[in-house]
């Protein structure tokens, strides 16, 4: 099975837990505002490769991942938009004894059969807004193919990391977060929501591509709307970090 990857890295403490080798899967039909990974957007950018190759490659990390509490992540780029190579990474790696995450926006969770959510041991799931609006704002794109998405994670029992990213003037309105708390609490199966801080940091990868980062002037959140954030979701009996 053939796919399409912009590459592949180990992280800590970012991708699921322990230490991950993730792999970075090309082509996204959301252009969030905030991306980090412009170089994933489109599909001819990438390179392709056999499941075989990734597998060879996540085989020499395999003792360290396992030692490490950690296992295998597949991110984009958008992983469901090659849900049969996506698949067949997620199968192979459950099968050997890995820990395996998915880490998607949910719009097109449809592509995602009972199968690969049954290899999938984690889904990381970014929940970039509540409020329809708000969303079409950061993505460009609907919400609730994401709920609906999430809605099934939780008929199926899968655990799920919330993921939202906190962009001051964008996604911090109160309802909005409020309303994601609601939602999130409500499903049943979410281990914990990571509120993740905006950044700048990939206004290089942008300026290398000819691109214009479009959050260029907005500046972090600060510690005092990330702890009211976090607080918002803790209300509502959630673990959030």
């Amino acid at each position: 099975m053939d796919g399409v990857i912009s590459s592949w890295d180990l992280s800590v403490g970012v991708d699921g837990p322990g230490t991950r080798f993730v792999v970075f899967t090309c082509g996204c039909p959301l252009r969030c505002r905030y991306c980090q990974n412009p170089e994933t957007w489109r599909m001819r950018d990438g390179r392709t490769v056999r499941a075989d190759e990734v597998m060879t490659e996540i085989g020499k990390y395999r003792r360290f991942i396992a030692v490490a509490g950690g296992g295998v992540t597949i991110s984009g780029g958008e992983p469901l938009l090659q849900p049969r190579f996506t698949a067949e990474l997620l199968s192979r790696c459950h099968a050997g004894g890995l820990h395996t995450a998915l880490d998607t926006s949910g719009l097109l969770g449809v592509r995602a059969t009972d199968e690969m959510l049954a290899d999938t041991d984690l889904v990381l799931l970014d929940l970039k807004s509540w409020d329809p609006a708000t969303y079409r704002r950061v993505t460009r794109g609907p919400v609730e193919p994401t709920l609906r998405f999430a809605r099934r994670l939780a008929e199926l029992g899968r655990p799920v990391w919330v993921r939202f990213v906190l962009v001051p003037g964008l996604t911090d309105a109160a309802d909005n977060v409020a309303g994601l708390a609601r939602f999130a609490a409500g499903l049943g199966n979410v281990e914990r929501v990571d509120v993740l801080p905006f950044h700048r940091m990939a206004t290089g990868k942008y300026e290398r591509l000819g691109l214009t980062f479009p959050l260029a002037h907005v500046d972090p959140p600060g510690e005092a709307l990330l702890e009211r954030v976090r607080g918002q979701f803790r209300e509502e009996g959630l673990a959030a970090v």
